[in-house]
Parts: C-alpha cells; structure tokens; sequence
C-alpha cells in the first residue's frame, strides 16, 4: 500500500469541473478502487461513474481597456455579452447608500470592491447597470499573484438577469481609481455551454443492517489555479484510504462512497446525487465530508450539522480518544450540506491553517505533510466504525430549525420560503 501523499502528487495537476482533467482525476481514482477491491479480494466492490451536466462557457474575447493601456483581466462566464464604452462609477460595497448617492447609473460600468451577493445583483439591473467590475487581491499583487480565474455567475443570480462581468487585479483597480478613469472599453463575447461532469461512486454492503447507509463524500475537482493538492486533493486520497480499510473491515451498515465532482463550480457532484439517487436517501443516516486535510501546521476542524445531541457526541468523542480539534456548528460549505438539506446528519473533517492558502497559485502539495494525513485519517477510520457498527444510531436524522433556516439561506431559498 503506498503512501497517502503519493497520491495527492499524483492528483495535483488543475482538474475543473467538466473538463478534461477532471475526467483524467475521476480516471485515477476509479483506478485507485479497483485495485483496492482486488488487494482485499473484494470481487463484490467496484466503482461506476455517475454522469451530470455542469453550467460552462467558451469565451470568445474578453477585455477591459481605457484610453491608455489594456488591463489584465478575467470574465464571469455565463454573465452575457458586451462590447462599448461605458462611462466608469466606482461605487465601492455597492450598498443601498451607495447607489443613491451615485445617482443614474444606466448604461454605466461600476467597479466593486467585492463579488455581487443576490441583494447587490438585483440592484445592478434594478439600476441598468451595463457591466460590473470586481477586484481580486491585494494592490501590490500582479494578475497571476492574485490567482484571477473566470468564475461562473451561479443561477440564483443569473435568474434575475444577465449583466456582464469582468474581474481584474486590485492593483488595476488602485491605478484606475487613483488616476480618476472615467470610461472604460469592455469586450464580453461567450457562449453558454454544458460539458459532461463525472462523480465516482463505490459501494461496501454491510454485514448487518444492510438496508442503513453511511455516506462519505469529497470532492475531487479544484479551481484553475494552483494545483489543487490541500483542496481537495487531500481529502480525495483521505477517502481511498477510509475505503481500503473499510473494504477490509466492512462494517453492520453499508457505506457509500462518494468522490465528488464540480464542487468548486457550486456543490454540483453532491447535488445531483441527493438528486438521481434520492430513492436511497430515506436509508441514509449519516454522512462524513472530507475537503482538505494533511497540513503540516494548523488544527483539525469538525464541523457539525446537525441536532444538539450531534455536538455533544462529538465533544464528548473527542475528549475519550484524545483526538484535538475545533469544532463548529452550522452548514458546512462543501458536500455535505446537500445531504444535510435532506435531514441527514455530517461530520466535515478537515484541517485547516491560517498559514497556507486555498482558491490561489498557492494551493500547492509544500504545506502537507503525511504524518498529518495519517492521523487525520486514523481518526475517522475510528469514528466513522464506531457510529457505523452502533447497535443504535448515536443521533437522529433530523436538522434543528436554526440549521434549516441557515439552510434556506445558503441553497438561496429565503426569498421564495417568505413569499410562501
């Protein structure tokens, strides 16, 4: 059996979802099961992949110029088209008192100090904004220190309508700022598009109460940049190795495996499972998430979604085994939550450092260390048995009214619940 982080190096290459590379990611992976089911003589073990279309777009031409220079920048795909002059407004957090105060801004670009929320989108069109504007990083970082990459405009915005968007550099910001630019020249042309995105399903049957599941997920895609090694490509190689053992040791409740893909594109490996699968949801009682692990400094986190008796379980966990961690309460931004909206209590185990970096060219396999990965995944092989071969499930699956209203809010229900 090789090292854990053997494979992480293996899996750190750039692999967005429904591309190419992502393929090439679910390729080795379902290599990485197949041996497993023939190292353990597991003739009965084998993975399958579960195809769904993702939300994309070719991109043509896109560009932000002024009189003077052409400025580094990136679209947001599915966000439409656009090629004119556009008289420039900088209108900073794009509250409501900043759109007062700047007055018409119809037909005009606004440059913003952050990416558009739901309430500050509406807002743009609200006002016939013609293009929006977003920095990224800090002023002193050149485009590619910024880690600038297209993103994709999610629907709960899109649905409202479509304005152009463009990222680019604080530093570009500062000088377009500093030197009063008022007019600036966009060019937005694209094209929608819906490639293929994979999720890479295996299936331990249990021993005893076969009809129950345990479902464990990761994501394996990343962002464009970096290479993806601490997110997630950690928590891809943590789940072979939960696998193998449990392969080995199978426990009284069927476990599924789940590596997940396009997550990074909005949580869509995750929730077109909870969607194609949902026949198996009433039997599955629990779900442990693994995004990014195996960092050499930092501290293992927990986070809990769930019922109160699901915090406490866990505290109370931890302290009998020794196992040192925070521990959050609340919807965890990653593939447990589609699971969680389903009354399915989580566990996301992952270990996290203020001292390396995630979404960034610095996302790189330097910051982690095997040692950490080991204990990491030694502590969910032992959890993961102990609640999968409880005589009685330790908590019931269920979400507590907080965690459904933070729930609403996060999958951008709020809105429809109170009209309701």
């Amino acid at each position: 059996m090789r090292e854990m982080m053997d494979f992480v190096k293996e899996l750190s290459f750039v692999r967005v979802g429904g591309s190419a590379e992502e393929k090439k990611a679910a390729e080795l992976i379902m290599g990485e099961i197949s041996s497993i089911a023939e190292e353990t003589g597991r003739e009965d073990i084998r993975g399958e992949y579960m195809t769904f279309q993702v939300p994309d777009a070719k991109v043509a031409k896109c560009s932000v110029r002024t009189a003077e220079r052409e400025i580094v920048c990136v679209p947001y795909l599915r966000s439409g088209n656009i090629d004119r002059e556009c008289d420039l407004v900088y209108l900073y957090e794009g509250s409501e008192i900043d759109f007062a105060v700047a007055g018409n801004l119809e037909g005009k670009a606004v440059l913003l100090n952050r990416p558009a929320d739901e309430e500050l989108y509406k807002r743009l069109l609200e006002h016939k904004v013609s293009a929006f504007l977003v920095m990224q990083g800090k002023y002193y970082l050149s485009g590619e220190e910024a880690s600038l990459y297209p993103r994709i405009l999610r629907e709960h915005l899109t649905k409202h309508g479509l304005v152009p968007g463009f990222m680019i550099p604080s530093s570009e910001a500062l000088r377009l700022v500093q030197d009063e630019t008022d007019k600036v020249y966009l060019t937005l042309e694209q094209e929608d598009t819906e490639p293929e995105s994979q999720n890479i399903l295996a299936v331990i049957e249990g021993t005893e109460c076969k009809e129950e599941s345990i479902v464990l997920t990761a994501h394996y895609d990343s962002v464009p940049v970096g290479t993806g090694s601490w997110d997630n490509a950690t928590g891809a190689a943590a789940l072979l190795a939960i696998f193998r053992h449990f392969a080995a040791n199978p426990s009284r409740r069927t476990m599924r495996f789940i590596w997940c893909g396009s997550e990074e594109l909005g949580l869509l490996g995750s929730r077109a499972y909870v969607e194609q699968k949902s026949e198996l949801l009433e039997k599955t009682v629990f779900c442990f998430n693994f995004d990014m692990c195996g960092t050499a400094l930092g501290a293992n986190k927990i986070c809990v979604t769930g019922e109160k008796e699901l915090q406490t379980f866990v505290e109370q966990y931890c302290k009998m085994i020794g196992y040192s961690a925070i521990i959050g309460v609340g919807v965890h931004s990653s593939d447990s939550a589609p699971f969680c909206d389903k009354d399915i209590p989580a566990l996301g185990l992952s270990r996290e450092t203020n001292t390396a970096e995630l979404h960034t060219i610095h996302d790189l396999i330097s910051a982690l260390s095997e040692k950490a990965m080991v204990k990491n995944v030694e502590f969910a092989v032992r959890i993961i048995g102990d609640v999968a071969n409880a005589a009685v499930m330790p908590v019931k699956k269920s979400m507590p009214e907080d965690t459904r209203k933070e729930l609403n809010k996060y999958f951008h229900r709020e809105e429809e619940k109170d009209k309701k």
